[in-house]
């Protein structure tokens, strides 16, 4: 039994309105046991944490980091099959190299949990799963698979078939694909639990825990795409959230209204004609003052991982505060994947992700993370 005593930090536990509060966090095996103002354990490794904050490890959750591979001499792309536009079948746990140098950047930088999904060139694009980024053997570093299915509205879909002039070339292609694919969804789940018989499709058979609500569906939207999105997901009433959600200012009222989750960014893209036209970063605090969980990404390794941080710095200069802004990184995106009594908080029985910090991620220029604790085991010292 190995037992750490995480003594005299600041603790950002992600806990009811009063969790941040200088204390201890006692680990066993792997998991946390309590977090107080004060804990003696004579048995305990004591870490020193004075003048540091201790935070649940952070978690992206959007990343396609180890599937747009970037490690060898050209890029891989194992995140799109884009062979039809329909694909929801495809695991993107057989497409990762868990040797990407991103991960390691990644816990060094605090982030020890992502949600990694296929990329967004099918309307359908795979299965997404949860993974902490400290491992060798993906599989024994899956927390949650599936976690999510992956879909995408707009031009990427559209400029993926439109070049091989096929449906979908256009916006109402993707949304007649996204209507119709459901549509023939509800209709094999309600065959199969009624006995009938049925040819066996891997598409539609990965498509039923979404029906189920047993996971979200994440979808690829910005600008006016978000409606077209919360039409269908709301007539079939899965769980969503809308990704990236550039624009999300206009559609305020639709949004809650939805009771939909966002996963806003990356915050730092750069403006441009079309779905990148408007990068509303003043969107966050306006979601989050309505009860809109949001969680915000770096869409990696699109951008860097460590940009994360610049990520929550923009949320606060929004007007959003730290502490709540922290949270968008921790427990909102847990809660979204269903995985809040895992990961995302400092609370007794969840695995011991931890960070210690020097100063403020997001507010301190000079910010950094000094340890990193991925299942109780330290994996990196500053």
């Amino acid at each position: 039994m190995k037992r750490i005593l995480i003594k005299g930090g600041t603790l950002y536990t992600m806990i009811g309105k009063d969790g941040i509060f200088k204390g201890d966090v006692l680990i066993e095996d792997g998991k946390i046991i309590e977090t107080k103002e004060s804990i003696h354990a004579e048995d305990a490794e004591v870490i020193d944490a004075s003048g540091l904050c201790v935070m649940p490890g952070l978690i992206d959750a959007h990343s396609h980091i180890g599937l747009f591979d970037f490690n060898s001499d050209e890029a891989v792309d194992d995140a799109n099959e884009m062979t039809d536009p329909v694909s929801a079948a495809v695991d993107a746990r057989y497409g990762i190299n868990p040797k990407a140098r991103e991960l390691r950047v990644a816990y060094e930088h605090g982030i020890t949990s992502m949600l990694f999904t296929p990329g967004s060139g099918d309307v359908f694009c795979g299965q997404a799963f949860v993974a902490k980024t400290f491992g060798d053997n993906i599989f024994d570093m899956t927390v949650k698979a599936p976690a999510a299915v992956k879909i995408a509205l707009g031009g990427n879909p559209k400029n993926t078939f439109g070049d091989l002039k096929r449906l979908p070339m256009t916006r109402m292609g993707v949304a007649h694909v996204l209507w119709d694919t459901f549509g023939k969804a509800k209709e094999y789940l309600e065959k199969k639990e009624k006995g009938e018989a049925l040819d066996y499709d891997a598409n539609m058979e990965a498509l039923i825990p979404a029906l189920k609500r047993e996971i979200p569906c994440k979808i690829h939207c910005t600008q006016y795409d978000m409606l077209t999105a919360i039409e269908a997901a709301t007539a079939y009433n899965v769980r969503f959230s809308l990704e990236h959600a550039w624009g999300a200012a206009d559609y305020l009222d639709e949004i809650v209204e939805s009771g939909c989750d966002i996963c806003y960014g990356p915050i730092a893209t750069y403006r441009a004609p079309g779905e990148r036209r408007k990068v509303d970063i003043e969107a966050v605090k306006m979601l989050d003052d309505r009860g809109v969980n949001v969680a915000i990404i770096t869409d990696s390794p699109i951008l860097s991982e460590e940009s994360l941080y610049h990520h929550i710095g923009e949320a606060v200069r929004e007007g959003v505060s730290h502490e709540r802004a922290v949270r968008m990184v921790t427990i909102n995106p847990a809660v979204q994947l269903g995985l809040e009594e895992r990961i995302g908080c400092l609370g007794a029985g969840r695995d011991a992700d931890i960070i210690l910090v020097k100063g403020r991620l997001g507010l301190d220029t000079n910010a950094a993370v000094m340890m990193t604790m991925v299942d109780g085991e330290i994996v990196y010292r500053a």
